[in-house]
């Protein structure tokens, strides 16, 4: 591929619902650009875009691909992202990439979650959008509802750009609302110009109002002369439209169908048209020498800088780290440097890659997105630049995972390989995070849903042949005490030569603060126990919180008071008191009125009006306490509850299921608080049933 300038490239993502047709409108594009000589299809499995073995096998895309097409004299990089919540980080890092967005709303469905959760993204990144309807050659799909509802929900900034012509319920032509053109298509991917049929001329009408409603709206000048019944001229509309597509002020609307390349073309143009070039955008970091903006802007004539977005991890091809280049000229061979690792690298090759496939460049301009291949000091997020001139660029902010399964290797042998796949994995997503769970022995992986971590497993076997076996992860209950035991033990053996002596008195009570698991005192008088031995006696403390004697949980919030004991001058040791503290600490939290503790979560929910009923009777299952209420400034309910640990790990799968995919949720520990009498014999039978068969 040649070297395009900034002033002559376009970052376009590619946002919608699951199933909007994504994926098939980049092959659209792609094969009318010239870059494929046939269209893939999902059902082959022959995508630029969806190339792994899981998104082939599964149907739908799980990765952003990058998919660059050359339009006449212009660079169009399309991101075509995931459209399944499961994989919001991909399509989160997409749009921190991209310079403009279209929102892909399939004709048949209308307006879903996933095109709200698209408007949101643009509304984040500040990009400018143009929604694009699919399946027009359906003759289900309505046009005229999407244009609708999204007029309803945005109001008139929604300016329709199109609309189709329809014969015998054939797709057949469109009426370009802007030229009050209208136009047939010919067969061959092209359209010639008609008649505008008279059943389409009050839509005309209808759309052109809307059109210009939306361009008045841009400017007290515009809407006075709209007012007033004068006509904007052509030009001033498409001025209007290209400087107000930058601010949201005007989202245009078109359409087409992707199977039959119709609608594409126009498509593509309007890209060029209208989309801005990377340097119409603000871009800016922190000059790490001075701590003052750097305006990067895109400019091809400032210190050379780049941010890496995203990371690609294929066993046989090596690690690709794409980058968009923020300023400067980036050069085959250049010397680049990594404050996040304090190291310098020499990046080699450069590359653009079309799904898996790439492409060899001797340079990428300000504004273009490329890879770098095989340096593996480079991770997702960090910020390129020189030495001479270190510049740092706000890291992309990713969802937090909560859903989380605890995992181990089929065969234990395999757990070391098992790590090193989850490691390249999880340079590739960020949203997933493992943690070693010691107190429970067990791993755990956490995503952004159960789906997402399956998928993710899948993966690793299918890369890296390593088999995994998921299960539920353990609930990390806790013991304390709720009354107060005085315990004497005394330890004595004897067998030849020097015995062992130790003997304790000590009190145990709650000591009011369950963040900490004990506080130990002595209270001794007399020298009945030398000093020297009540680090002994605090080790055996220390050592006994690890595992309570009521279900094998960590203790807290217990205070330990050593009063009295005697002693052996000879068979006396720092062992026989650690001996005897452990046991009287068992005996001691045992006489104590021992209680189970449960974890308790401030779980956050976000839903919009016409489910919160159904999420508040799951939640009243969930024996969460519903702590308030409240609107955001989005337009949804935000709902707090109180809810135990144990409650949350299928909690994101059911919330989706009962608000389309809409809810989302967030969670952090709140406190601990004692258990019902139910979880507490079910833990203890656990815990004695585990003991047997050890």
């Amino acid at each position: 591929m040649k070297v395009f300038t900034t002033d002559k490239i376009r970052n376009v993502v590619l946002l919608g619902h699951s199933g909007a047709g994504k994926t098939l409108l980049a092959e659209s594009m792609a094969f009318l650009s010239g870059l494929k000589d046939k269209p893939g299809t999902i059902e082959s499995g022959n995508t630029i875009s969806d190339f792994g073995k899981q998104e082939i096998q599964k149907k739908y895309s799980i990765r952003t691909s990058v998919i660059p097409i050359e339009w006449n004299d212009t660079k169009i990089n399309i991101l075509d992202t995931p459209g399944s919540f499961d994989f919001a980080g991909e399509a989160e890092e997409a749009a921190d990439a991209a310079d403009a967005a279209i929102i892909v709303v399939n004709g048949k469905e209308g307006i879903q979650v996933g095109t709200l959760k698209a408007w949101s993204l643009c509304e984040k990144y500040h990009l400018p959008r143009l929604i694009y309807v699919t399946n027009m050659d359906y003759d289900d799909a309505s046009f005229k509802n999407v244009v609708e509802e999204l007029t309803e929900k945005y109001g008139k900034k929604i300016a329709p750009f199109h609309f189709p012509i329809r014969e015998d319920k054939h797709y057949v032509g469109y009426v370009n609302v802007l030229s009050s053109n209208a136009y047939s298509f010919t067969g061959n991917n092209e359209a010639e110009i008609c008649d505008i049929p008279d059943y389409s001329k009050e839509n005309l009408e209808i759309y052109n109002t809307s059109l210009m409603e939306a361009v008045a709206e841009t400017s007290e000048e515009f809407m006075d002369r709209y007012l007033e019944g004068e006509k904007f001229s052509e030009d001033e509309i498409r001025s209007s439209i290209r400087v107000n597509m930058l601010d949201g002020s005007i989202v245009p609307i078109s359409m087409g169908s992707n199977f039959l390349h119709q609608g594409t073309y126009t498509l593509i143009d309007d890209i060029v048209k209208y989309f801005p070039s990377p340097d119409k955008k603000k871009c800016a970091g922190i000059d790490a020498q001075s701590n003052e903006v750097f305006d990067a802007d895109y400019d091809f004539s400032k210190p050379k800088s780049a941010y890496v977005w995203k990371t690609l991890v294929d066993p046989f091809m090596g690690k690709y780290s794409f980058i968009k280049v923020n300023s400067g000229v980036i050069k085959t061979d250049d010397v680049l440097y990594n404050q996040h690792k304090n190291v310098e690298s020499k990046i080699g090759k450069l590359y653009v890659l079309r799904g898996n496939k790439p492409e060899e460049v001797p340079e990428l301009h300000a504004g273009d997105i490329g890879v770098l291949s095989k340096v593996p000091e480079v991770a997702t997020t960090d910020s390129l630049s020189t030495k001479k001139n270190t510049i740092l660029y706000i890291r992309t902010s990713l969802p937090t995972p909560y859903a989380s399964v605890a995992y181990h290797a089929t065969k234990k042998e395999e757990e070391d390989k098992l790590a090193d796949a989850l490691s390249k994995i999880m340079q590739e997503d960020l949203t997933i995070k493992t943690k070693n769970d010691s107190e429970n022995h067990q791993s755990l992986i956490f995503g952004l849903s159960r789906q997402h971590i399956e998928t993710v497993l899948s993966e690793a076997k299918d890369r890296y042949h390593v088999d995994v076996i998921l299960d539920k992860p353990r609930t990390p209950f806790r013991e304390t005490i709720k009354g107060k035991s005085d315990v004497e033990y005394k330890h004595k053996k004897q067998s030849g030569g020097h015995g062992q002596y130790g003997h304790i008195k000590m009190t145990f009570e709650p000591s009011g603060n369950l963040e900490e698991a004990y506080s130990f005192t002595e209270s001794v008088v007399g020298g009945s126990v030398p000093k020297n031995f009540f680090p002994a006696v605090e080790k055996g403390i220390k050592e006994g919180v690890k595992a309570g004697p009521l279900a094998g949980y960590p203790v807290v919030g217990v205070h330990a008071n050593l009063y009295d004991g005697s002693y052996h001058p000879v068979d006396s040791s720092e062992q026989s008191f650690y001996t005897a503290s452990v046991m009287a600490f068992k005996k001691g939290i045992m006489d104590a009125t021992p209680i189970l503790l449960e974890p308790i979560a401030l779980l956050k929910v976000t839903v919009q009006d016409t489910t919160i009923g159904d999420v508040m009777g799951d939640l009243n299952k969930r024996r969460a306490r519903v702590l308030g209420m409240n609107p955001t400034e989005s337009g949804v309910q935000e709902i707090q509850v109180e809810i135990p640990y144990e409650e949350l790990p299928d909690y994101g799968t059911v919330l989706r299921s009962l608000t389309a995919g809409f809810g989302d949720y967030s969670y952090e520990f709140l406190r601990y608080e004692p258990a019902s009498k139910e979880i507490t014999e079910r833990e203890v039978e656990n815990a004695k049933t585990q003991e047997a068969n050890s």
